[in-house]
C-alpha cells in the first residue's frame, strides 16, 4: 500500500509540464499573494493557514509547471485515467 502512494506521488512530481509560460507565471503570482495575504491578522487564525496552504500550493504548481486539474480537462497522457476517452 505504501508503495503505490508513494509511486503514484512520483508520478504527479515527474511529469512533463503542462503550463505554458504565461499560465506558470500567474499560478506563481497568485499564490504568492494569497501567501502573502496569510500574513494579515485575523480573528479566525484557521483563516490564515487555509490561505498559506492554498498560496503555497498555487505557486508549486506554478514552479513546477504542472497542473492536475488541466491535465485531467484538456486528456493529456499523464492523467489518462482521469479523462474519460469514450
Amino acid at each position: 500500500m505504501t508503495n503505490m502512494i508513494s509511486a503514484r506521488a512520483g508520478s504527479l512530481m515527474n511529469g512533463e509540464p503542462n503550463l505554458s509560460t504565461t499560465e506558470r507565471s500567474v499560478y506563481m503570482l497568485a499564490g504568492l499573494g494569497l501567501a502573502a495575504a496569510a500574513a494579515k491578522p485575523r480573528p479566525n487564525p484557521l483563516l490564515n493557514i487555509l490561505a498559506l496552504a492554498g498560496g503555497s500550493y498555487l505557486a508549486w504548481r506554478g514552479y513546477m509547471g504542472q497542473c492536475p486539474v488541466k491535465a485531467a480537462l484538456t486528456g493529456s497522457s499523464e492523467s489518462g485515467r482521469l479523462a474519460h476517452h469514450g
